[in-house]
C-alpha cells in the first residue's frame, strides 16, 4: 500500500513539473480555505475540554447540616446513583444548602447525562421538604468562564452603586452576543425590611409567621377574572400591591376583637438593603464588582473587546461621579502567550530559511523550500476551522513544532533535483522529474513514519487526550500537506526557477568540433569541467569541513560499531532514572495575575 502511494505521488509530481497551472490552483485553494478558516478560528487559552461532571444544588434556608443531609442530600444521592456510567458520586452538606456532584466516564455525553440526572431529580422534588428551593442541575462547564472583572465605585452609598451597577451597566452588558452571566460580587440591592419587637408581639399575642403571611397575602395582585359589556370584554385584576414602604406599617396583622393589630403596633418597616455575604474593594474602598462570563463555546477575546466597546459606550451616560475600572481581564495574558508563540513562529520560520540557505548557498532554491512553511501552515486553518479548533497554546504550539518539520520534505525533494541538476548535468525540467522520482518513497515513508507518531495522538483517551488530541490532529494535517506541496510546489517551481551553470567560455574562437578520436578526448574533457563547476556548492569554504567531519565520523563509527551500540543502550537505559527526576504536573506552570479577588462569606 505505502509502495502505490509512492507511485502516485511521484505521477502527481510529474503532472505537476508539466502543468504549472494545476499545481499552482491546487496549492492555492487550499491555501484560500485556510486564509478564509482563519478569520472564523476562536482565541483562547487551551482548548475546550467536555467533562461529563454534574452538580446538582438544592437550598433549603436554615436547615441544619444533618437535616440537608437526611431529608435532601441521601434522597438526591439514591435517585441519580441508578443512573448507568457514574465513575464517582460524592456531596457535601452545609447549613442551607446540598450539593451533589456526579462524575461520569469520560465515554458518556455530558448532555445525554445532564439530561438523565434532571429526570431522575424530577422524581423525587414532591419528597423535599416544602421549604426546600427547586433542585438547581447544571453540567460543569470549563469553556464557561469569567473573561473580565469590571469594579463599579462611587462616593454614594452601596445600594445606590449596586442600583446602578445593576441598571445602568449589567443589564446593558448581559445582550452581547457571547456573554454567558453577569454576576455582581460585593453588591447589597435593596430591601424592604420588618422589624418587629418581641415584648409588643408577646402582648397582642402575635407570631412572626402572622407577620410573614400577612405581609405576602397583602402584597400581591391577583388575577381578577373578566367583566363583559356587550360586544367589549375587560380584564379585572385586583391591585394590591404596596407601592410605597411606609405604607407596609398599615397591614393588619392579626384582629383581637375589634380592634386590628397592624404592623406599626409591633415593629416598623425601613427601606434598606440587603444583608451583605460578598465583598469586593477597589483601593482599600467599598466597590461593586461585575463579573463577566462568556458564553461555552464563544472566542474568549471577542466577548471581552465587545465588552469593553459597550463599557466605553456606556460609561459617558453615567453620574460624573461614577467610576468604571476593569480589575480583571483574561484576554491580557492570553493575547500575550499567543504574541509569544507567533513571534516564536516566525522567527523559526526565518532560521528555517536560514539554514537552507547557508547549505544551498542559492537564493532560487531557498525560496522554493521556505514556500513550504507558510502554504503547510496556513492549509492546517482550514481542518482547525473544520474540528471546530481555536488558536490556542496547544494548537499554537503544533504548529510552531511544525515549522521545523513540514520544510523537511521540501528540502528533500529539492536537494536531490539540486544535485540531478550539478552532478549529472540534467537540464532543469527532466531533472525536477527524475530527481523527484527517485527520492519519492523515502520521502513519502518519511512522512507516513511522523503522521504515525502523531496522527494516534489524536485519539488519546482520558483527560490528557481532550487536552492533546488537537495537537495531535493539527500537527498531522500540517504534515499531510507538506507532503502534497513537495510533490507538486515544490518540483514545479524548481523545473522553472533553478538554473544550470555553465563552464566559462574560452576566449578566441573556439575550435572546431571533431569527430576523431582526439576530438572527441576534448568534448569529454569539456563535459567533465562543466559538471564539475556543477557541482562546485558542494566544495564551498563552509560545506567542506562539515564534510570531512561528517566522513571521519561516519568511518570512525563503521570501525568501532560496538563502541556505537553500547553508547546508544546507555543512552537508552538513561531515560529511566532521567523520567524519575523530573517533575510531573498537569499543566505548566504560569503565573497570572489577576488583581481583584472577591471574598464571601
Amino acid at each position: 500500500m505505502p509502495a502505490l502511494r509512492g507511485v502516485k505521488m511521484q505521477k502527481l509530481a510529474e503532472i505537476c513539473v508539466r502543468r504549472p497551472v494545476f499545481a499552482t490552483m491546487l496549492i492555492l485553494s487550499i491555501t484560500v480555505v485556510g486564509l478564509f478558516s482563519f478569520r472564523s478560528l476562536g482565541v483562547d487559552l487551551f482548548p475546550k475540554i467536555d467533562l461529563p461532571t454534574i452538580t446538582i444544588t438544592v437550598v433549603n434556608p436554615g436547615a441544619s447540616p444533618q437535616e440537608i443531609e437526611t431529608e435532601i442530600t441521601d434522597k438526591v444521592e439514591g435517585a441519580v446513583n441508578t443512573i448507568s456510567g457514574i465513575d464517582e458520586l460524592r456531596s457535601t452538606s452545609v447549613e442551607g444548602v446540598s450539593q451533589v456532584f456526579v462524575n461520569f466516564v469520560l465515554e458518556k455525553n455530558a448532555d445525554v447525562a445532564a439530561s438523565e440526572v434532571r429526570n431522575k431529580v424530577d422524581l423525587i422534588v414532591n419528597q423535599l421538604p416544602e421549604t426546600a428551593e427547586v433542585p438547581i442541575v447544571q453540567k460543569l462547564d470549563t469553556d464557561a468562564t469569567p473573561v473580565l472583572r469590571i469594579a463599579v465605585s462611587a462616593p454614594r452609598s452601596l445600594r445606590e452603586v449596586t442600583d446602578i451597577a445593576d441598571k445602568g451597566i449589567k443589564r446593558l452588558i448581559e445582550s452581547i452576543d457571547g456573554v454567558g452571566n453577569v454576576e455582581i460580587v460585593g453588591g447589597r440591592l435593596r430591601e424592604v425590611e420588618v422589624w418587629v419587637d418581641p415584648d409588643k408581639m408577646r402582648a397582642f399575642n402575635v407570631t412572626a409567621a402572622d407577620v410573614a403571611n400577612a405581609v405576602k397575602l397583602q402584597n400581591m395582585e391577583l388575577p381578577g377574572g373578566r367583566i363583559e359589556s356587550g360586544q367589549r370584554e375587560f380584564t379585572v385584576r385586583t391591585m394590591g400591591r404596596v407601592p410605597d414602604p411606609a405604607q407596609f406599617n398599615n397591614i393588619v396583622v392579626a384582629s383581637r376583637g375589634a380592634y386590628a393589630v397592624k404592623l406599626s403596633d409591633i415593629g416598623y418597616v425601613e427601606d434598606g438593603a440587603e444583608e451583605q455575604r460578598t465583598e469586593a474593594r477597589l483601593n482599600g474602598q467599598p466597590a461593586v464588582t461585575l463579573v463577566v462570563s462568556k458564553q461555552s463555546g464563544q472566542n474568549t477575546v471577542a466577548v471581552a473587546d465587545a465588552v469593553k466597546e459597550r463599557l466605553a459606550e456606556l460609561t459617558p451616560n453615567l453620574p460624573h461621579d461614577v467610576k468604571t475600572q476593569i480589575v480583571g481581564d483574561q484576554t491580557i495574558f492570553i493575547k500575550a502567550a499567543l504574541h509569544s508563540i507567533n513571534l516564536h513562529l516566525i522567527e523559526g520560520s526565518i532560521l528555517a530559511a536560514i539554514v537552507v540557505f547557508v547549505f544551498l548557498w542559492n537564493f532560487r532554491a531557498t525560496f522554493i523550500a521556505s514556500i513550504a512553511i507558510p502554504t503547510s501552515i496556513v492549509a492546517t486553518f482550514g481542518l482547525m476551522a473544520a474540528m471546530g479548533f481555536t488558536l490556542n497554546q496547544i494548537t499554537m504550539l503544533a504548529l510552531t513544532l511544525m515549522v521545523g518539520i513540514v520544510i523537511d520534505d521540501a528540502v528533500v525533494v529539492l536537494e536531490n533535483i539540486f544535485r540531478f541538476i550539478e552532478e549529472k548535468g540534467m537540464p532543469p525540467f527532466q531533472a525536477a522529474i527524475e530527481g523527484t522520482r527517485e527520492i519519492g518513497m523515502a520521502v513519502t515513508a518519511t512522512t507516513l513514519s511522523l503522521l504515525a507518531v502523531f496522527l494516534p495522538v489524536g485519539f488519546m483517551a482520558g483527560i490528557v487526550g481532550r487536552f492533546m488530541s488537537s495537537f495531535g490532529f493539527t500537527s498531522s494535517f500540517a504534515i499531510a500537506v507538506s507532503l502534497i506541496v513537495s510533490f507538486t510546489l515544490t518540483p514545479m517551481l524548481a523545473a522553472r526557477m533553478i538554473k544550470r551553470k555553465h563552464a566559462p567560455a574560452a576566449k578566441g574562437p573556439g575550435p572546431e568540433i571533431s569527430t576523431s578520436p582526439e576530438g572527441q578526448k576534448r568534448s569529454s574533457l569539456a563535459e567533465f569541467k562543466d559538471k564539475y563547476i556543477q557541482a562546485q556548492s558542494k566544495e564551498s569554504r563552509f560545506y567542506r569541513p562539515i564534510d570531512r567531519t561528517y566522513t571521519w565520523m561516519l568511518r570512525w563509527s563503521m570501525h568501532h560499531r560496538w563502541a556505537i551500540v553500547l553508547l546508544s543502550v546507555l543512552v537508552i537505559l538513561s531515560t529511566v532514572p532521567l523520567f524519575m527526576r523530573v517533575w510531573r504536573n498537569a499543566l505548566p506552570l504560569m503565573f497570572e495575575s489577576c488583581p481583584a479577588s472577591p471574598t464571601r462569606w
